[in-house]
């Protein structure tokens, strides 16, 4: 398929240029591979999930390193954390050479780990989520941003249904021991029928008959192998009392609405959860351009316990704060925005910029002034807007 050129593409090449060793993390499928291989077409390659490989890293893993010449994209590195040891001593023997280890990783906490015992100083650590629709016009809320799906839409189901077996059966059990894994789908389901809410663990453990602790444990599963995005309460108060629990959304739209059963354009315009999975669609949108520039996700909601609720507030430079609502609407209304302007009014401290984004066409409000201090726009034009 045709190479999408990725965002991050330009902070890896700076980040090899200071660091001897790359680390790019990230969900599954999401692009790693392709986009190493790309930036550093002429770097050797080694696939640490083939058999073959692992059986002689196993074996031998010094003569397999002293096989390798740099530079060298070593690929689902954690399948061999042992190697890290090994991509150490090698560092540390050249350690002005920069840009020679280019790792690839799936299993973020594991291999964090890893990284943090055996290459503290010595790799630049980025992460990798699904295309953005800044990456690609093809990203939309029921196909997701994974490439593969990308590539053949038509076939989007066949792959998320490949996919979520996958995943199940590789990366969650690496992860933490999943004894039904029935059960574990079950909760992916329904999971995704409370993307855009707050964080009710008792509410999920009920229909599956697990505990709270287990559910617990699969939420950070989940978490840390990038399929969904926790986004936490905004700690300042503003003189109100605060909800203290996330929200959640899954990291790629197309996944959650494959969950629901909702395959088509059509079905998604009747669907009840038209609303959460745009508002999800929107956050996933905010972090991935925030990792694009090798940041981290940084999206927050407000909820006081008077019921007062903005879907994200985004901290920008400068002390300033982007407040956001997401309807899901094409012909947004100016009652949308009353959540908006009195928050903005609550706040001191801070400057603000609030917005409403949509899913209309640009000009779909008269001069985009939704409401006195609101603008309205389309998803582009608040990406725009946060760059």
């Amino acid at each position: 398929m045709p190479y999408i050129e990725r965002l991050l593409g330009s902070e890896l090449l700076r980040a090899s240029k200071a660091f001897a060793a790359l680390l790019l993390t990230g969900p599954r499928q999401c692009g790693k591979t392709t986009l190493l291989r790309h930036v550093y077409a002429s770097a050797s390659y080694a696939l640490i999930e083939d058999p073959d490989v692992i059986s002689r890293v196993r074996s031998d893993p010094r003569a397999f390193m002293e096989a390798l010449r740099p530079p060298v994209i070593l690929d689902e590195i954690q399948n061999a954390p042992e190697l890290m040891n090994y991509v150490r001593a090698r560092i540390d023997a050249a350690p002005r050479k920069k840009g020679q280890w280019l790792l690839t990783g799936s299993q973020e906490a594991p291999l964090m780990q890893g990284v943090t015992e055996s290459m503290a100083g010595r790799a630049a650590i980025l992460h990798l989520l699904p295309v953005s629709t800044l990456e690609s016009p093809k990203v939309n809320m029921i196909r997701g941003g994974y490439p593969g799906v990308i590539a053949r839409p038509s076939a989007a189901d066949i792959w998320f249904r490949s996919y979520v077996q996958t995943y199940l059966e590789r990366d969650i059990r690496a992860v933490t021991a999943i004894r039904d894994l029935s059960t574990f789908r079950r909760f992916l389901a329904i999971l995704a029928s409370r993307v855009g809410n707050m964080l009710n663990k008792t509410d999920l453990a009920a229909p599956l008959g697990v505990s709270v602790p287990t559910i617990t444990e699969w939420l950070n599963a989940l978490e840390v192998t990038g399929q969904i995005l926790l986004v936490p309460p905004y700690f300042e108060n503003f003189g109100k009392r605060l909800v203290k629990t996330p929200k959640v959304y899954f990291v790629d739209s197309g996944l959650a609405c494959h969950l629901l059963g909702i395959e088509h354009n059509s079905a998604l315009q009747k669907s009840p959860f038209r609303g959460p999975l745009f508002e999800g669609f929107v956050a996933s949108e905010i972090a991935k351009q925030q990792v694009n520039r090798g940041g981290r996700a940084e999206i927050y909601y407000f909820r006081d316990q008077q019921g007062l609720e903005v879907d994200f507030v985004v901290p920008l430079k400068s002390q300033k704060l982007a407040l956001i609502e997401a309807k899901s609407t094409r012909t947004p209304t100016p009652s949308m925005a009353i959540s908006l302007r009195r928050l903005a009014q609550a706040i001191t401290g801070h400057a603000t910029t609030s917005m409403l984004v949509h899913s209309g066409n640009e000009g779909a409000v008269a001069g985009g002034v939704l409401a006195p201090g609101v603008t309205a726009l389309t998803l582009s034009e608040l990406l725009e807007t946060l760059a």
